[in-house]
């Protein structure tokens, strides 16, 4: 089982959380101007990298905030937790660290 450290209630099991997808999707400037295949493109697509990845988080039976989360997609290992509105953090893969709550 999986510990997500909660950058506001520590770690925790992941059945206490549920991913909301990928993170930093940036919603159209003119959502009028697009048409199906765009509006398909931005609801539909996302990356599916081997190797790190960021999803949204959401703490459903704790805090129920939600954070995003960096992750090795092989490994699953959690290599930075950082809250909305936070910068994301430069992580390296080749040099994962433990993630600290509020990071």
């Amino acid at each position: 089982m999986m510990q997500i450290p909660c950058p506001w209630c520590g770690p925790r099991e992941q059945q206490e959380f549920r991913c909301g997808g990928e993170a930093h999707i940036v919603r159209p400037a003119d959502p009028a101007a697009l048409d199906d295949a765009g509006w398909a493109d931005y609801v539909f697509m996302r990356r599916n990298p081997r190797g790190i990845h960021r999803d949204m988080w959401n703490h459903v039976h704790g805090c129920r905030r939600w954070f995003y989360l960096a992750r090795d997609t092989v490994t699953d290992q959690i290599l930075a937790v950082y809250k909305v509105g936070e910068p994301p953090p430069e992580v390296d893969a080749d040099a994962p660290g433990t993630a600290e709550p509020g990071r």
